[in-house]
Parts: structure tokens; C-alpha cells; sequence
């Protein structure tokens, strides 16, 4: 039998896949590394620790091909990732994440002088710091010495596959997301270059995303159990894999995932400019361009939640043998919709769509003595629905009213957060049996580059039953209030979102 393995780099998990050629699953790993964030702008990742997490996921998923062999690994991966090399491919940095704010500043002063307007419209990324764009200004600028060593700039990805095989290359969706790529011509984009001042030669080759090739170094081979001819399939950004994953292939067909972060995105045709800068447009294939929404504050703010409102419940769960957050979500399920009239925005680790302000802070509105934690934990799924359905309205705008939702993500197995999602968007949502859309959709190009697969919208095929839930019409009077209460606090509570991140710069104790 031959096996193909999807595996997805994360920000917080490298996941691991293993399917046979009809795309059944046979095996899964995950494996976890550290954020590192000494400060409240920083957010990095040691690119050798990820290596070594996918060496050990291949490792433990292809144990359980035992019957045949895996043909091919098929590759998806964080965006916005940012790596400094030296003239010997090491690393001059860690890995800075798309939660990486250092380049803030930057990003401000492009948006101001309407610069980053002019590269938006070029790149299709919109003005703001999880930008590979602007943390090459960040370099150049404040750490110089690195700029000037720098022999190549790279995403987490191209160093991964460079590490297996020597090849250093980059397919076209992930290069869009550096912002150094032309959207029309994907082409890498020359005034980008000149403004960042980095030269065509320091960046990878730039590939189709089914790009194939062999050549794995035999010392990983043998340590993960690998034929030397498999092939490695170049795969794309985990947005655009999660959205073909989904089967939103077709215009008008949203597909939502919440995993760490959060996104909303659609297939275009065409490339298409937002007037007001608010989604990003990204070429991942011929006629197709991926326009979307990504927000900072997805599964990340429920972790927050869970680990600092709901201590003592997770040590209950432990001794009832429950899951903690299922608990949590029951406990939710005890307050109804609208949370009593508490408003959650789920800014914790500023925000990109549709704020794009890296100062962007959280914060709890309405509270009043009959709240308690259960209406604060409900206020917080709520919040993320909130944004989430915030970024909708923009895509609405450029795309028209969707056609269907599709949503996938470790949120959609929660009954409770997935029907609150079909109240809030008053909109069936419809949720397919495979949940990993990544990792399906990864696999799926492999197939595609063998020569197995010539049509995207057979992915459907390898989907299996879908889910639909509909919106209860009983709470359609409650979020048609609190909704516009919430946008309009984004907009009032914004004029302080600066200051506020400002003196915690100033005053957070580097000992926390």
C-alpha cells in the first residue's frame, strides 16, 4: 500500500497525517514546542526545535505504515514567518511568528504616509507588522548588524525542507504572504525589494504549490523510516490548505477556521483590492486567489481563559475524568446567548483583521454584580464570534453575500461554540466529518503533483458527511443588539489602545 503524509507546521504544534491514497487516516502525531515572548512585542520560535518536532512526528506516524511505503510528504505551514541565514544556511535568528509586533512602528509610519497603501495594493498584505515586509525594516533598521550578515530570508517552511533536502525553494502562497511577492504577476516584486533593501538572490526560488522533488538526506531518512526516493510536494500557507480542506473552493463560499488564530477567506478568480486595506489577497495557484481576514485571537484567548479564570475546575475535571474544556463549555452553556449583556473583545494579542493595530488590548464591557465567571467564559467564545463575524462584514463588501459557510478547526467540535457561530452569523454553518482540512488538503496536492488528482474541487470526495447547524431564530433579537454595541466600542476603545500598550512596554515586569 502507499501512503501519503500531510503535515502541517503550526504555530503552537507540528501535526502529522498519515493517509493511504483513497485518503483514509491511519496515524496522526503532534508535537508541541515553546513561543518564546521575553517582551510583550516579541513572539518567536526556535526553528530547530520545530525541525526537530516534524522529524519526530514523521517518525511516529510512519511507524504505522507497515504494510506499504509513504511515496510522499505534502507540506503546510504558519504564514508570515521571518528567518535570518548566514552564507552557511544557519540561523542568525529564531523563527519571529506572525505575532512577532517589533516592527509596529514601521508598519504605523507606511500606514500614515500612505506607503503601505501603495504595497498593499502591489502585494495584496495589508499594513501590519506580522508582515515579513516590515520586519525586514525592523531589521535593517534597529538591528543592522544581522541585516548586513544575512545571506538569505526565509519562512519557517523553506527552512524546514531546506534542512531535509539542501533545496532551498518557495511556493507562491507562501511567498504572498511575505508581501515581497507582486500579487498579478507572481513574480517577486521589485519595488518591495528595493524598499526593504534585500536582493533577488537572498530569497528562496519560487515554485508552484505543486511543485515535487526527491532527494531526502539519508541521515533522516533512516532515523524516520523513510525510502530515499520519496517525494516532498512544496504544499502551501495552512490558510489557503484549510480553506481547499473545507471545500470552499468556489467564489462566495466562505470557509472559517479557529485553530491558535482565527481566519475568514474566500477563492477569487481575479486579484481584488480592498478600498479600505482590510483583507489581504494572496495568489495560490493559477486562477486562484485567496481573499481574506486573519485575526490574532482565536483558540488562543479560550487557552487564556481556561488557564487563568478556570484553575480550580481543571483540577475537578482531572479527578471526574471529564475534559476541561468540554467542562468549560458546559459552563458556558448555563448563561444565555448575549452573556446577560457582557461584552467580550478578544484583543490579547493585538489584532489583524479589521483593526490591523498590533496596540489593540482586550477588555471585558458591562460587567455589573450579577456577571460571574460562567457569563465571563460565554462573553469570551461570544467575543471571538464577534470578530470573527466583524471580518465577514468587510469580505461581504468585496465579495458579496456568501453562498455557504463551511467551518472547520478544533472549535467545531464543540456543539455549543459551533451553534453560537450560526446564531451570531445567522447563517447555516456547515461543518465537514474531516475536521483536519490542512492536512486533508495537503495530502490531496501531493496526489495532485503525483499525478493522481487533476481536479480541486474532488476533494470533496475525500470530506465525508457533513454537518449543518441552523440558526436558532429565538436569539436573533439578542446579537442583533449587542453587535453593533461591540463594533462601536472597537472604534471608541481604539483611540486608547496605543497608550495603553505603550505603558505596559514601559512598566511590564520582565520577571512575569
Amino acid at each position: 500500500m502507499d501512503y501519503i503524509i500531510g503535515i502541517d507546521v503550526g504555530t503552537t504544534s507540528t501535526k502529522a497525517l498519515l493517509y493511504d491514497t483513497d485518503g483514509h487516516i491511519y496515524a496522526k502525531a503532534n508535537k508541541g514546542y515553546p513561543l518564546y515572548q521575553d517582551t510583550p512585542d516579541m513572539a518567536e520560535e526556535d526553528p530547530d526545535e520545530i525541525f526537530n518536532a516534524t522529524v519526530s512526528a514523521l517518525q511516529e506516524v510512519t511507524a504505522k505504515a507497515t504494510d506499504g511505503k509513504v511515496i510522499a510528504i505534502s507540506w503546510s505551514a504558519q504564514q508570515h514567518s521571518l528567518i535570518a541565514l548566514d552564507k552557511d544556511f544557519k540561523p542568525l535568528t529564531r523563527s519571529l511568528t506572525w505575532a512577532d509586533n517589533r516592527s509596529g512602528k514601521y508598519a504605523a509610519e507606511y500606514k500614515e504616509n500612505g506607503r503601505g497603501f501603495e504595497m498593499y495594493k502591489r502585494t495584496g498584505l495589508p499594513v501590519h507588522p506580522m508582515g515579513p515586509f516590515y520586519k525586514l525594516l525592523y531589521f535593517k533598521n534597529e538591528q543592522p548588524a544581522i541585516f548586513n550578515q544575512a545571506a538569505y530570508w526565509v519562512g519557517i517552511k523553506e527552512y524546514i525542507i531546506w534542512k531535509y533536502t539542501g533545496v532551498l525553494k518557495e511556493e507562491i502562497s507562501m511567498a504572498a504572504a511575505t508581501g515581497l511577492l507582486n500579487m498579478k504577476t507572481a513574480k517577486w516584486d521589485e519595488v518591495a525589494l528595493k524598499e526593504v533593501g534585500v536582493k533577488r538572490e537572498q530569497l528562496p526560488e519560487l515554485v508552484e504549490t505543486t511543485d515535487k522533488f526527491q532527494g531526502i538526506k539519508s541521515e533522516y531518512a533512516k532515523v524516520i523510516g523513510l525510502d530515499n526516493d520519496v517525494y516532498f510536494v512544496m504544499g502551501a500557507t495552512d490558510g489557503a490548505l484549510s480553506t481547499i480542506g473545507v471545500g470552499a473552493i468556489e467564489t462566495g463560499v466562505l470557509a472559517i477556521n479557529i485553530g491558535t488564530s482565527a481566519a475568514v477567506r474566500t477563492f477569487v478568480d481575479k486579484p481584488r483590492v480592498d478600498p479600505k486595506a482590510r483583507l489581504y489577497c494572496y495568489p495560490i495557484m493559477k486562477g486562484k486567489y485567496l481573499i481574506g481576514g486573519p485575526i490574532n485571537n482565536g483558540g488562543i484567548v479560550l487557552n487564556w481563559a481556561h488557564d487563568s479564570l478556570f484553575g480550580g475546575e481543571q483540577e475537578a475535571a482531572k479527578l471526574l475524568n471529564i475534559d476541561s474544556y468540554d467542562m468549560l463549555s458546559k459552563i458556558a452553556a448555563t448563561v444565555p446567548a448575549g452573556s446577560d449583556g457582557l461584552i467580550f473583545h478578544p484583543y490579547l494579542g493585538g489584532e489583524r483583521a479589521p483593526l490591523w493595530d498590533a496596540n489593540a488590548r482586550g477588555s471585558f464591557f458591562g460587567l455589573n454584580r450579577k456577571h460571574t465567571r460562567a457569563h465571563m467564559i460565554r462573553a469570551v467564545l461570544e467575543g471571538i464570534m464577534y470578530n470573527l463575524y466583524s471580518v465577514t462584514l468587510a469580505l461581504k463588501e468585496v465579495t458579496g453575500d456568501p453562498k455557504a459557510i463551511l467551518a472547520a478547526g478544533g472549535f467545531a467540535r464543540s456543539t455549543l461554540w459551533t451553534q453560537m457561530m450560526a446564531d451570531i452569523f445567522e447563517n447555516d454553518i456547515i461543518i465537514p466529518e474531516s475536521y483536519e482540512s490542512g492536512s486533508l488538503a495537503a495530502m490531496f496536492l501531493a496526489k495532485m503533483a503525483l499525478g493522481m488528482e487533476d481536479n480541486l474541487e474532488d476533494i470533496k470526495k475525500y470530506m465525508g458527511k457533513e454537518t449543518v447547524y441552523k440558526p436558532n431564530e429565538k436569539v436573533f433579537a439578542r446579537y442583533r443588539k449587542l453587535i453593533p454595541i461591540y463594533l462601536r466600542l472597537s472604534r471608541d476603545l481604539s483611540k486608547e489602545y496605543k497608550g495603553i500598550a505603550d505603558y505596559q512596554r514601559e512598566f511590564t515586569d520582565d520577571n512575569d
